[in-house]
């Protein structure tokens, strides 16, 4: 049995290693700069990418989605291994390190979707930025790798119901980790929704205030990055963009040559 498992995590390992390699050139659609990102994150924010990777392809396949990544902003942060504080540091499960600190700068060449919980108080706040920052060290789920490395050789026809299905494999120990999962688990923590199941109650006689709407939790490990995109609990905030902005200030390629000619 346990040379069963470490053949597993032997290959798993070697799928990770295959799977993160990037695949082509990428041009990214919006560049903010970390800059800009720093004047609009704030810790507990949720930050979505689209990757560059071979995962990064599978997982776009089987959830319809750009985003294929999730980690979320702390701030700053004490490292693990030396006490330094790290500033403007992100965490996520990577698929070779398992769950880690990132710097921010790292992503801000990608195309990315910053997502802020509505209303999450300060205290709840701490709580699942503290889960975060307790699950550091844990490996990434390897069972899940080998799942998903069958879609990046190629796109089978599976119907659109049952994708998100492929992404909820892994193994489910609670020293492992996927990114969505994970992040997912940090929000349940505190009984914040983000796409929970939704069941409409009847008026009870012996209890009367259940009537209505009643939220049942979700498994974490069907949770995807596109979810906190899609949920109503999250807000998109948009770096750059607030009341102040004037479309007619910008500056159009076409109008330059246009004064220009006139100006001959």
């Amino acid at each position: 049995m346990k040379t069963s498992s470490s053949i597993l995590d032997f290959l798993g390992r070697k799928f990770a290693g295959f799977l993160s390699k990037q695949v082509k050139r990428h041009d990214p659609v919006t560049l903010y700069g970390e800059k800009l990102l720093l004047n609009v994150l704030k810790p507990g924010d949720v930050v979505l990418i689209e990757g560059r990777e071979r995962v990064s392809t599978a997982i776009k396949y089987l959830t319809q989605s750009t985003w294929s990544h999730a980690c979320m902003y702390v701030g700053d942060i004490e490292s693990p291994q030396t006490g330094e504080i790290l500033k403007n540091r992100l965490i996520e499960a990577d698929l070779t390190e398992g769950v880690i600190v990132r710097p921010l700068s790292d992503y801000a060449s990608y195309n990315i979707r910053i997502v802020r919980a509505v209303s999450l108080s300060q205290e709840d706040c701490q709580a699942v930025i503290g889960f975060m920052v307790e699950s550091l060290g844990k490996q990434y789920d390897l069972k899940n790798v080998l799942d998903l490395v069958r879609f990046t050789v190629s796109t089978p026809p599976i119907p659109i119901r049952l994708r998100r299905r492929m992404l909820a494999l892994g193994s489910g120990e609670p020293t492992k980790a996927i990114c969505s999962t994970l992040i997912a688990q940090a929000f349940q923590k505190v009984r914040y929704p983000i796409l929970p199941l939704i069941e409409e109650q009847a008026d009870c006689k012996c209890c009367p205030d259940t009537a209505g709407e009643v939220l049942h939790i979700r498994h974490h490990s069907l949770f995807v990055p596109r979810d906190f995109d899609l949920s109503p609990y999250f807000t998109v905030i948009k770096p750059g963009l607030d009341k102040r902005f004037d479309y007619k200030s910008l500056t159009w390629a076409d109008q330059i040559d246009k004064i220009a000619q006139e100006n001959e």
